[in-house]
């Protein structure tokens, strides 16, 4: 059992610390207010195809991180208990 409690917990710190460096590199999309203000229209074919840019990819890998990162903190979190 603590073979897996080990390997858990490298795995659980390998995450954290990809998560850490993918949110830190990621552009600032912020265009909320400004955008309403100003008009611009979203529903251009870039905004469309988002998802195969870099930066798709590295917000939906920062979104997959994310997730992993809850479920073992829930799963190490009832093995330490």
């Amino acid at each position: 059992m603590e073979i897996i409690k080990t390997i858990l917990m490298l795995i659980y710190v390998v995450v954290s610390i990809v998560l850490i460096v993918l949110t830190l590199i990621q552009s600032n999309e912020d265009s909320g207010v400004t955008a309403t203000i100003t008009g611009s229209s979203t529903n251009n074919f870039y905004n469309q195809n988002k998802g195969r840019t870099k930066e798709g990819k590295r917000k939906r890998l920062t979104i997959t991180l994310g997730i992993v990162f809850a479920i073992l903190a829930v799963v190490l979190s009832i093995f330490y208990i």
